[in-house]
């Protein structure tokens, strides 16, 4: 099956499905038989104290990390069997945000922007690449950033042009690596509501790693709890704030 079908959403097959992952760093386990899926056009929020595994079970999704057990099926391709050219084409059609945005220091917003068009839409000419560069900077409210290098905008307006970067080759699959992180609430609350803007505009399937309550009550369809490397709580935000557990109500204060 194409996962580039624009019915997608009428099959119940999930966009990735992971079973019984693990992985260890020497002796420390810390990702535990974890299993979920993602469907279609869902933004699934996966929340967890700090080491509790979430970025790790991000990265071993485009395989920067290598599982030590267990299987990451993403789009119908087995990651963990992927080897370079196979696991360059799938991380193509995956935007990654990294939680400290990852810009090119030594290039303005733009140039930001034309490096991955360059490398991944190469049939676009000067003329197609600009205007989806404008288009992508005005969904995210940078335009006027265009020609500015990343030193000299704000801490938000760079986690917007590191999104914008991301969107660009326009991912079928967003991965959120704590998008909030470092930012103050009503910046916060803007890279919240491009989350939301971007699944609806881009019609993209989403894993948003976070600790912020308040980004996961603004963007998720469904919440995962993670404990010690494994799944311990699944469910929609009401089911959340509503449980008597008290690792939940620890999140949901």
């Amino acid at each position: 099956m194409t996962y580039s079908d624009p019915n997608i959403s009428q099959t119940p097959q999930p966009i990735i499905e992971i079973k019984n992952l693990k992985k260890w760093f020497g002796g420390l386990q810390v990702l535990q038989d974890l299993s979920l899926k993602l469907f279609a056009h869902e933004n699934l929020v996966v929340l967890g104290k700090s080491g509790s595994g979430k970025s790790v079970l991000i990265k071993c999704i485009v395989k920067l990390l290598h599982p030590d057990q267990g299987s990451i099926t993403v789009m119908g391709e087995d990651v963990t069997r992927l080897h370079n050219n196979d696991l360059a084409a799938l991380r193509q059609k995956i935007g990654f945000l990294f939680q400290s945005g990852a810009l090119y220091d030594s290039m303005t917003i733009k140039q930001n922007l034309e490096f991955p068009l360059k490398r991944i839409r190469k049939n676009l000419s000067k003329k197609e690449r600009d205007e989806k560069i404008e288009e992508v900077l005005e969904n995210v409210g940078l335009l006027n950033t265009m020609h500015k290098m990343p030193s000299e905008l704000s801490g938000g307006m760079r986690k917007r042009a590191s999104l914008a970067r991301t969107i660009v080759v326009d991912p079928l699959v967003m991965l959120y690596d704590e998008p909030t992180t470092g930012l103050d609430p009503a910046t916060s609350d803007e890279i919240s509501l491009l989350i939301n803007e971007v699944q609806t505009k881009y019609k993209t399937s989403s894993i948003i790693i976070t600790h912020d309550i308040e980004c996961a009550r603004a963007t998720a369809d469904r919440l995962i709890m993670l404990k010690d490397g494994e799944v311990y709580l699944e469910g929609s935000i009401d089911a959340f704030e509503r449980s008597p557990d008290a690792l939940i109500k620890s999140f949901f204060k």
